[in-house]
């Protein structure tokens, strides 16, 4: 008798193949290209499936409305009605799932997560999410050291995530660049990645980066060399960018200035083609970061790790700036002391775009408990805050967190298909989620092993004896 030893890439893609055909279409969306012809442009596809109605269901459509009753139909990987009285249209090939006492939500959305580049098991030799060898590395991207096979994607998947923004670390006052990922099985990076989402520059105030080269005896050595090194950059960064403007707009000698990958990402913050993603804990240091982009004339999108945002709630809805949060995280240093419980709900009410993170392989498993403990800590203190509101804080709102709302989170028509069906209130600690569309593809579903994926690295040596 052989054994016979099967490439693990290769296993993997007849799974995917399998994954992507398994309901009967095989036909399949062609890939999305770059428009500017942009290295390592997405090469996700949308799995076709049949159309679905899901009818009966309490449906939360992160838009503000609970539905009683509700349905939620969708086709060609987008969303086609919701409400309650949707007539199931001609079609033989209609799936129609009754989910009496079960509720719907748009997929949940973590917009900030090192899955991946910190992927399982956890050894050094694996670990490529801090490049940690300069305080500005603007030049290094997350996803050239993204792992497709880590099975944390998996886990995930399983707690109902359909989308999230994988990070670089947070050792430098500039990290890199961040990548959107589609919750699916990809064999490269480049097959996750969500179509047209704009980059994250990864930024981080505080603690960390002073602390890092500090002790090496560089700077930045304190928080006012950490904002030196910030300006120093922004500095660099927009006289490369005039320089570009002047070689396009036919000034010069005629010949291109040479690129720096470095000032590049840079300056595409400068055009607002690069949302700011910055891990800031302190109030105080927020204020600087908003001053700062001021100055240069550019935006924070989206605070990471703000436990102290409550404190200026106001001014981070007057600059239209988001805040990452944790619902109960706290006190693991210094910067990180002065939280209150009610954070994620306080900000809310103040108008500001408030979002539930994890920064965690486990905490992604559960988003949808610590929404549910985020808007519990805002009731404890006199507020009504319903769960038909609190889904916007892992669905909606984090995808204005990394520029893709106009394309999914919430479940209106036209937008991505990405559908979560639980078998419970999502608020509820014993409710898990049931089945999960991406695109309309069904890519989990606990009661079909079929639709349960395993990571390539978990299929081991098969014995085809």
């Amino acid at each position: 008798m052989n054994i016979e030893r099967f490439s693990k890439s290769i296993l993997a893609a007849l799974t995917g193949a399998a994954f992507l055909v398994a309901c009967g279409d095989d036909s399949v969306s062609k890939p999305e290209k770059s428009e500017k012809g942009e290295p390592f442009a997405s090469q996700y596809k949308v799995a076709e499936y049949h159309p679905v109605l899901i009818k009966n269901a309490t449906v939360l459509t992160a838009t503000g409305k609970k539905i009683e009753k509700g349905s939620v139909l969708f086709a060609d990987g987008k969303i086609v009605a919701v409400g309650t009285d949707i007539d199931p249209p001609a079609d033989d090939n209609l799936q129609i799932i009754d989910a009496e006492g079960k509720w719907v939500t748009p997929g949940l959305i973590d917009v900030h997560s090192h899955l991946g580049v910190y992927p399982a098991p956890g050894v050094q030799s694996s670990a490529d999410g801090n490049e940690m060898t300069s305080p500005v590395t603007a030049d290094v991207w997350a996803e050239h050291s993204v792992w497709p096979q880590d099975p944390q994607f998996q886990l995930a998947l399983a707690g109902g995530v359909t989308s999230l923004q994988i990070l670089p670390g947070s050792a430098n006052l500039v990290g890199g660049r961040g990548v959107t990922l589609k919750n699916v099985a990809g064999r490269s990076v480049m097959e996750m990645k969500f179509p047209n989402a704009p980059y994250g520059l990864k930024m981080a105030c505080g603690e960390n980066p002073k602390r890092v080269y500090g002790s090496k005896g560089q700077a930045p050595m304190t928080r006012m060399g950490n904002v030196a090194g910030y300006r120093k950059s922004w500095i660099d960064a927009k006289e490369y960018m005039e320089k570009w403007d002047e070689y396009e707009a036919g000034k010069g000698n005629g010949k291109p200035p040479k690129r720096d990958l470095r000032l590049e990402s840079l300056a595409g913050v400068l055009r607002g083609e690069i949302l700011i993603q910055n891990h800031c804990y302190r109030a105080d240091e927020m204020m600087v970061m908003m001053d700062i982009a001021k100055e240069f004339d550019f935006k924070v999108t989206t605070f990471h790790h703000a436990v102290e945002s409550y404190k200026i709630a106001d001014k981070l809805a007057e600059n239209d700036v988001c805040s990452a949060m944790w619902s109960d995280w706290w006190g693991f240093k210094q910067e990180a002391y002065d939280m209150v419980e009610s954070n994620v709900a306080l900000v809310d009410k103040a108008g500001a775009c408030a979002v539930v993170h994890s920064d965690s392989a486990t905490v992604i498993q559960h988003l949808n408990k610590e929404a549910a403990k985020a808007m519990t800590s805002g009731n404890r203190i006199g507020m009504n805050i319903t769960p038909a509101h609190a889904i916007k804080w892992i669905t909606i709102n984090a995808a204005k967190a990394i520029g893709v709302d106009d394309q999914t989170g919430s479940l209106e028509e036209g937008k991505m298909a990405d559908v979560v069906l639980w078998d419970g209130n999502p608020f509820s600690v014993y409710t898990k989620a049931e089945k999960v569309y991406v695109d309309g593809a069904l890519m989990f579903d606990r009661k079909d092993q079929q639709f349960q994926p395993a990571s390539d690295f978990e299929l081991g040596i098969i014995d085809l004896k």
